[in-house]
């Protein structure tokens, strides 16, 4: 009896094909519900591997791109960004049409203050699916890479596609912030919270561009309407007020050992026994009080400090009171001899010396002397003009 071979046909090879894929399939998805099952235990480098098993068992498979993103999740999970990264490349390479993937990857890219990178990504995103999201995706990339005209356009076009949207209007404000042009912002952040009065993320932003202004009175308002619904972002906003208000002068006082309030024509002698003497010279010193914290060397460095006779133009503020200084007036030295900044008490000691002139005959006005003091804060924020000397008759300017 003769064996006869079964003919092969096409359509055999097509059910054969389907049945394998199939099974390829239900293989990828076994993997597939392992990789989840070991993700959600919090066992990141077992669901990496059962993903990749199934991304490879079917890579054609609908679920392979999502596969993918849980590749990527799972190395986030671990900390490893750069093989996240790879894993999201390999998602875009299963599905290029996917705009989540690449919005994913730009996510990615943003966090690590890869800007660029991120705008590469967002363009993409934003080309295959010209939505409002995606948009603002972009524009705020924009923002980070200097292109504010290009994520002016970005706000726009939300605005025109999705009018009631806040993010069209809180986007542009973010763009107008980061160029300084505070007003404009204020004014978008104010319209992003007439369309949405709950719209807390608004509210902050405003408040930092106030903040950013000087103006810490609206600032303040903007905090105490943030203070109960969103405790947070009212920290956040405190925080970021006490970083860029500029540094001041709250008070100064000579613990007794420099008479600043004395009046003109003070006798140098009157000041110490030891000034009786000709040229005799005396250090002095004086506290002044910081309202918040200060750069140790900036207040440390004696060059930072000024010591002058009074040249305001106020009533009664410049030295002895605008009238001609008399021979005997001794002049003191225009920097400190050093400077001690306390960090725990905000304070700053300087220390000076007066000298006796060689008559022993010597006057000064006291309540007219100037410190000023131009330095900056722990944030690198110079002293604000309106408060960085003090005299005894005008006291803190």
């Amino acid at each position: 009896m003769s064996d006869f071979l079964t003919p092969v046909t096409a359509d055999s090879l097509f059910v054969n094909a389907l049945q394998q894929q199939a099974s390829l399939e239900q293989l990828a998805g076994n993997a597939l519900n392992a990789g989840i099952t070991a993700y959600q235990k919090g066992d990141y480098k077992k669901a990496i591997i059962a993903f990749r098993n199934a991304i490879g068992l079917a890579p054609q498979s609908a679920n392979a791109v999502d596969t993918a993103h849980y590749v990527a999740s799972s190395y986030l999970k671990m900390g490893d960004s750069y093989n996240a990264a790879k894993a999201y490349e390999q998602a875009i390479s299963l599905d290029p049409s996917r705009d989540d993937t690449h919005v994913k990857l730009g996510n990615l890219y943003y966090s690590q203050e890869k800007f660029q990178e991120a705008e590469t990504q967002y363009f993409k995103a934003a080309k295959l699916n010209p939505d409002p999201v995606n948009f603002y995706s972009l524009g705020q990339a924009y923002i980070k890479t200097g292109r504010y005209n290009d994520a002016e356009d970005q706000f726009a076009k939300i605005q025109r596609l999705a009018p009631k949207a806040v993010n069209g209007p809180y986007g542009m404000g973010l763009n107008f912030s980061a160029q300084g042009r505070y007003d404009e912002a204020v004014a978008k952040f104010q319209e992003a919270i007439s369309l949405d009065d709950e719209f807390y993320d608004a509210y902050v932003e405003m408040g930092y561009a106030y903040a950013d202004m000087g103006e810490m009175d609206l600032a303040q308002e903007v905090f105490d309407k943030l203070e109960e619904p969103r405790p947070d972002l009212a920290d956040t906003l405190s925080r970021y007020m006490y970083k860029v208000d500029k540094p001041k002068f709250a008070f100064a006082h000579a613990d007794v050992t420099f008479p600043y309030m004395q009046p003109p024509r003070t006798k140098v002698a009157s000041l110490d026994t030891y000034l009786e003497t000709p040229g005799a010279s005396k250090t002095f010193k004086m506290v002044f009080q910081f309202d918040k914290e200060m750069d140790r060397e900036s207040v440390e460095d004696r060059f930072n400090w000024k010591i002058s006779r009074s040249t305001a133009s106020g009533p009664g503020e410049f030295y002895n009171f605008g009238m001609s200084v008399p021979e005997t007036e001794i002049k003191l030295p225009a920097t400190p001899e050093y400077v001690y900044y306390d960090a725990n008490q905000l304070t700053a000691t300087v220390y000076f010396k007066i000298t006796q002139n060689a008559t022993a005959d010597g006057t000064l006005d006291p309540s007219h002397i100037v410190f000023k003091f131009q330095g900056e804060d722990t944030y690198g924020q110079k002293m604000d003009p309106n408060a960085d000397e003090f005299s005894g008759f005008s006291r803190v300017g």
